[in-house]
């Protein structure tokens, strides 16, 4: 009997900090055989985020099910990162792998929506990117999708790292962030 849970949970806020999204991506029912029998666990993946671009994946291990999303969202936790945005999308497109499952992120225009399905989506709204466009190439494991996603996100770089890198003018290297960026502020004071 396999069962799969996944989508939208939120978090208890015990410690006083900041309320996470809590995104259950996979549920596993795994066994180990002993000399006596077999043993059952659960082996869940989590993803958290503050839907203002930090997120994180964890994998948790127990034998039953709310300890494995305790421990997964720990881990979660634990790796959280902050995603380059301009706006509420990403910067430039992105091609990731993880095992045999491909990736490819694209910025879209406002109003687009995310157009991404299973665990990639998962990733992109526990970040809070809003406006992307997704395509999963090879293999369609959810929890390789996840890990691939990830990966996606800390190859991103901002445009104005890559212009200081390369001793350009941001202007001469993106013409339209200046203007996405006073959106940004003036979205933030209102």
């Amino acid at each position: 009997m396999k069962m799969r849970m996944s989508g939208k949970r939120e978090s208890r806020n015990t410690d006083g900090g900041p309320q996470l999204d809590v995104r259950i991506i996979r549920t596993n029912k795994v066994f180990k055989t002993h000399k006596g029998g077999k043993t059952a666990s659960w082996s869940i993946l989590v993803v958290v985020g503050d839907n203002k671009g930090s997120v994180g994946l964890g994998l948790g291990k127990a034998r039953g099910i709310p300890d494995a999303i305790r421990k997964a969202e720990e881990a979660a936790r634990k790796a959280m990162f902050k995603v380059p945005m301009i706006g509420d999308t990403i910067p430039h497109a992105i091609n990731a792998v993880s095992g045999t499952a491909s990736v490819m992120l694209k910025p879209a225009a406002p109003g687009t929506g995310v157009k991404a399905g299973g665990a990639v989506r998962l990733c992109l709204e526990a970040a809070g990117i809003h406006n992307v466009l997704a395509k999963s190439l090879g293999s369609r494991n959810a929890i390789n999708m996840a890990y691939a996603t990830i990966a996606a996100f800390q190859s991103l770089s901002n445009p104005e790292d890559v212009a200081s890198r390369r001793d350009m003018d941001i202007k001469a290297l993106v013409p339209w962030l200046e203007k996405a960026r006073k959106e940004e502020e003036f979205n933030a004071s209102h």
